[in-house]
């Protein structure tokens, strides 16, 4: 079994997150339905939440300590605290995100005003009155809150272990198309349990198909392309909260149909600024990832 957990680094990751993180969903809800009744998804949302960040990150700390040791946990440490590199990776990581969702939105609105940011579709914010500024600091918590625990949890084993892992072997893209479609399949059964209210004449396969592998991929994409040339998993935890806290606090309030062309069109945005934007270094403006961020890790 030793054997077989060192020479498949990346598989036995995913297995041990995954059976983490759902084991631990399915205990919080205690064989309750799936999907849960909207009244049940809110009452038990923070213990789900809670139960599905354990799995990365005790996954990615666990295969370090288990592959590489001591060393491999030193270097991963290094990684965590990878602050100093230039200012314009802090900009990508904060604002790509934001500034997608906002591009996706804006094209949308042509169409449909139901696709408004879901600061001003919800009532938080009413454009042709006053700001409520109880409502906006409830959702601000709540978007920062969510986001740093997502990304700080989630990239412990996602850019802390297996991309590392995957980069000696694969591309940056084929690595980023490995994690992002594993991404979006450990969200699955959170997803599929509290998301009764949103489905609406979707098709639940076509509903859930969409909401976890279109988006998520692309970003990945970018992501790793930041860490390639950070090596910082910094960089990656705020990224990945950027990501979670923007879809919370711009994220229109649509189910259904409406739903899955809003994360379609989406996905179509960044798959645009992974083309067009590549985030290369020709003029050696990145930092390539240094051989000795991933010492240890196979």
């Amino acid at each position: 079994m030793k054997s077989w957990i060192r020479s498949h680094p990346a598989a036995s990751y995913f297995t041990l997150a995954f059976a983490l993180s759902w084991g631990g969903v399915l205990a919080v809800i205690r064989g309750g339905a799936i999907p849960a009744p909207p009244d049940e998804a809110d009452r038990l949302f923070t213990l789900v939440y809670l139960a599905m960040l354990g799995g990365p990150a005790v996954a990615g700390v666990a295969m370090t300590a288990f592959i590489a040791g001591t060393t491999g946990l030193r270097h991963y440490r290094a990684r965590l605290f990878q602050w100093h590199i230039a200012p314009v990776w802090y900009a990508v990581a904060l604002f790509t995100a934001p500034l997608a969702l906002a591009l996706t939105l804006l094209a949308l609105s042509q169409f449909s005003s139901v696709f408004t940011p879901a600061i001003f579709g919800t009532g938080v914010i009413d454009p042709a009155g006053p700001v409520q500024a109880d409502s906006v600091s409830r959702l601000l918590f709540l978007a920062v809150s969510v986001g740093i625990g997502a990304g700080f949890f989630e990239e412990l084993g996602w850019t802390g272990f297996v991309i590392p892992s995957l980069l000696k072997r694969r591309s940056a893209v084929s690595t980023a198309l490995v994690v992002g479609v594993m991404w979006g399949a450990w969200h699955f059964l959170a997803v599929w349990w509290g998301s009764a209210s949103s489905f609406g004449s979707v098709p639940v396969p076509l509903f859930l198909a969409v909401a976890l592998f279109t988006f998520l991929p692309p970003y990945r994409v970018l992501m790793v392309r930041v860490y390639e040339r950070t090596g910082s998993l910094l960089i990656a935890v705020l990224m990945h909260a950027s990501l979670t806290s923007s879809m919370i606090i711009l994220g229109p309030a649509v189910n259904g149909a409406e739903s899955v062309v809003f994360d379609l069109a989406f996905a179509t945005t960044l798959w645009l600024i992974v083309t067009v934007i590549p985030l290369g270094d020709r003029a050696g403006s990145g930092r390539r990832l240094a051989p000795h961020t991933t010492a240890g890790v196979s």
